[in-house]
């Protein structure tokens, strides 16, 4: 028997959505079904020609795994209406038996976005319209009609449904001290990449994320806080490679299996992060394998000798 963990942390890899990647994308998923793991998150930027839609490809993969969870890591909401990305999202629970989560951004590449039809926003007006979003997925979600008047969407008469297999997750992709706040306030956690966001501005957001929730009269402790790790699994000493983890500006991690464990360790204590995406540079499926395989069942023992 593996030893038991704190529920809270949780381990997954990350599958591209390339047309020409799918058997590869396959494998990695049945990696972390395989091998215990916790989640499954697959990227989302329709404006890329060599990408296939991110929902088609999670309800793929859903027939595809037993017991792994799926998320789309995080939905592009300009390009996704709320109240059709609310079905969207309970249709893939429902087929997966209660697997999904909503991992859900504001938007970046704007340019790219516009050039679908997409809208052009501001920080402040993206921000608003994914706080207005959240409230109406939540509303779709509870199954009952409903209108909704907003500054960003307007639905005069939505009859939602299915409902959900369980209660999904609502994990926001944002990075700005002003933004996290919205994760506190009203969503379920958080998804941040270390490619954007240096292990030390966590604490910081973090921070903000547990005020947030406070003020709201929720529970900080019941947030997913989710960092998508980049980098290398390597073989030989941990020495070097301890050089190439800086913390206080966005990079990958390069090192052997034991770095990996303690890196990963140190964010989860020293920082607050409970969730943790791994996002391979190099061979992605021997690359995953590795972190299912020497990386996690080495981190969940630390994790539990110390719990």
């Amino acid at each position: 028997m593996p030893p038991t963990v704190p529920p809270t942390v949780r381990f997954g890899l990350n599958v591209d959505p390339h047309a020409a990647g799918l058997p590869v994308a396959e494998r990695i998923a049945r990696i972390a079904d395989d091998a215990g793991l916790d989640l499954v998150g697959v990227q989302d930027h329709p404006y890329l020609a060599d990408h296939l839609d991110t929902f088609a490809v999670l309800a793929w993969l859903a027939g595809r795994t037993r017991s792994v969870r799926l998320f789309p890591n995080v939905a592009n909401l300009p390009l996704r209406p709320p109240a059709m990305l609310a079905k969207q999202a309970a249709t893939i629970d429902v087929l997966s038996g209660g697997r999904f989560e909503l991992g859900l951004g504001a938007g970046a590449f704007t340019d790219a976005i516009v050039g679908m039809g997409g809208p052009r926003r501001a920080r402040g007006a993206a921000r608003a319209a994914l706080s207005e979003a959240v409230d109406v997925i939540r509303a779709s979600w509870a199954g009952r009609g409903y209108a909704h008047q907003g500054e960003h969407y307007a639905l005069p008469g939505v009859r939602p449904g299915p409902r959900p297999a369980h209660d999904i997750g609502v994990w926001l992709g944002v990075l700005g001290p002003r933004s996290v706040r919205l994760v506190g306030a009203k969503a379920d956690g958080w998804s941040v990449s270390s490619s954007y966001v240096a292990p030390a501005r966590l604490t910081e957001l973090n921070a903000a994320i547990t005020g947030a929730a406070e003020e709201a009269g929720r529970d900080p402790a019941a947030l997913v806080r989710l960092y998508n790790v980049a980098g290398r699994i390597t073989d030989g000493g941990p020495d070097g490679a301890r050089e190439g983890v800086p913390a206080d500006e966005p990079g990958a991690v390069q090192g052997p299996p034991r770095l990996w464990v303690d890196v990963l360790s140190a964010l989860h204590a020293e920082r607050g992060m409970n969730a943790f995406v791994f996002w391979p540079d190099g061979d992605r499926e021997r690359q995953s394998r590795r972190f299912a395989e020497e990386v996690v069942p080495e981190l969940r023992a630390r994790l539990a000798d110390e719990g």
